[in-house]
């Protein structure tokens, strides 16, 4: 018997890169597939993972109803309930103009989303070329 080594030397060339041509692009597809898969079973667990996140949401906005209702309650027993119930609003409408405000500032040291700094030096090399082009075409 003649082993697979033995029968590789005697092929023609052009037979070897043919089969090699065919087994990459075979490789490469199969990979795809791989990859395909691998994306759609991320994508699903992605996906039922934000959907826990938003029964998470709900349940927590439900519960912080919940906790306003008590701290109202609490606060109408040294006083009128109209009165518990605006202070507890004023409060929650300070804590978020705080947080808006916060989040404006956030926001704005984000935006434009360009890197500053690689374009200012970018466009220091462009600058550097031209003057080393031009002191080249003088010489």
């Amino acid at each position: 018997m003649r082993d697979a080594q033995t029968e590789a030397r005697e092929r023609p060339t052009s037979d070897l890169l043919r089969e090699l041509s065919d087994q990459t692009t075979r490789l490469v597809r199969k990979e795809i597939e791989l990859a395909k898969v691998e994306l759609s079973e991320k994508g699903k667990r992605a996906g039922q993972g934000a959907g826990m996140f938003g029964g998470a949401a709900v349940l927590g906005a439900f519960a912080f109803g919940a906790l306003t209702a008590c701290l109202i309650l609490a606060l109408a027993t040294a006083m009128a309930a109209w009165l518990a119930a605006l202070i507890v609003g004023v409060v929650y409408a300070a804590i978020a103009g705080v947080l808006a405000l916060s989040g404006k500032r956030q926001v704005s040291r984000a935006v434009p989303p360009v890197p500053q700094e690689a374009v200012e030096t970018t466009k220091e090399d462009v600058e550097w070329v031209k003057q080393r082009a031009k002191s080249g075409r003088n010489n």
